[in-house]
């Protein structure tokens, strides 16, 4: 009886529009991630696929300290309410602006909306959910968002086969639109708000990083090189294996992430983040191995659902550990200081993944092989460094 109790106190029906929220957001912008590398070659730009990831993660990192100040002042919802609200316009506007530099103009935009509403949303639910439960309720947070990620780009593959990838684009934009209102239904947590002030956005060197949650934050940067350059370079990798819906590949990445983010989560909370950790880096490096060395559509697919099962306990244990390690009246920082991490690693891992394959399928191995690289220095800093006290470390 005690333990239904604690399970109804611990997700309410605030924690569940939440995660519905969550859901909605990351099914608008994953949705026009697959087809954007294609797009960009029919505007004129196709050596510029790079930036297609990077320049968004770029803008996202650089919002990072001013979400976290501002979750910490101003609200958790308003913070997401933002982020949901560049996805949405922005989504609307990819039909209208149509050359190359409107389209980066675009990309650098919406790199906002990463910037804001993941900060609100898991240091929203750090405010809800007692410690012991917070690597399974990040289990369960990212699962939502992982079924968003997961039906996204194969609804806006079918969407632009079957209707037009203006219809695609439109349809996320809805997306976005779902999230800002369901978002109105969220009571806000944090104590005591602050009215919004220009001066707000003004930040010191200490809102942009938070000590405390270093060894989280190095090993995020080191692990999320591989999700940027899974996004920039497996669409054509698709396609030059045979795979003609490349929005499936990301389907198996997310169904992958989903299967494993909640027991990822709960097993960090039983077993430690560190521990749990070390299991999931190696399971990222044997998924850039399997990639980098596929020549059937079989082996890729393969790749990539490994991918995605290291990738789904990776994040939501290091959310967990980097919200263990912050003070309470600082927690939006210190989640804040890993995202930025993590836009680093995928921006960096974006860029220098589009420069290093050139469009040249010979180039794949290599590319992966980088990847495995530095997945695999996360596991080795992992055994070797003496992990920060927390109860759960």
């Amino acid at each position: 009886m005690n333990g239904i109790e604690v399970r109804k106190s611990t997700y309410s029906f605030q924690f569940w529009l939440l995660c519905t929220s969550s859901l909605m957001f990351f099914a608008s912008f994953n949705m026009i991630i697959p087809e954007l590398p294609s797009y960009l070659t029919s505007l004129g730009g196709a050596e510029y696929k790079g930036l297609i990831i990077s320049l968004f993660t770029i803008t996202a990192m650089l919002s990072r300290p001013f979400s976290g100040k501002l979750a910490d002042s101003v609200g958790r919802v308003p913070i997401m309410m933002v982020g949901s609200t560049v996805c949405f316009i922005c989504s609307a506007f990819y039909p209208v602006l149509t050359g190359v530099l409107g389209f980066f103009l675009l990309r650098f935009v919406h790199g906002f909306s990463t910037g804001f509403t993941p900060t609100g949303q898991t240091a929203y639910l750090s405010d809800i959910v007692p410690a012991n439960k917070r690597g399974e309720a990040m289990g369960f947070l990212g699962t939502a968002g992982t079924i968003g990620m997961a039906g996204g780009p194969a609804l806006g593959g079918t969407i632009t086969n079957q209707i037009s990838l203006d219809a695609m684009f439109y349809c996320s934009s809805f997306f976005a639109l779902s999230s800002i209102l369901i978002l109105i239904g969220i009571k806000e947590t944090l104590p005591i708000k602050k009215k919004f002030s220009p001066s707000m956005l003004k930040v010191s060197k200490d809102d942009l990083f938070e000590p405390k949650v270093l060894m989280p934050c190095l090993v995020m940067g080191l692990c999320a090189f591989s999700f940027g350059t899974v996004y920039t370079v497996i669409p054509d990798f698709g396609e030059f294996v045979g795979i003609q819906n490349k929005g499936l590949l990301f389907t198996y990445f997310t169904l992958a992430s989903l299967l494993v983010r909640f027991i990822g989560g709960k097993a960090s909370d039983v077993y430690g983040r560190a521990q749990v950790l070390k299991f999931s880096t190696i399971l990222i490096t044997s998924a850039m191995l399997i990639i980098g060395t596929a020549e059937s559509g079989l082996a890729l697919s393969v790749g990539v659902f490994v991918y995605g099962l290291g990738h789904g306990i990776t994040a939501p244990t290091l959310l967990a550990w980097a919200s263990d390690l912050s003070d309470d009246n600082k927690r939006g920082r210190g989640l804040a200081s890993l995202y930025i991490f993590m836009e680093i690693g995928i921006g960096v891992g974006a860029f220098v993944s589009g420069l290093m394959y050139g469009n040249d399928a010979s180039n794949f191995i290599t590319t992966f092989f980088v990847c495995a690289l530095l997945s695999g220095t996360a596991f080795v800093y992992l055994m070797t460094r003496r992990t920060p006290l927390s109860v759960h470390s």
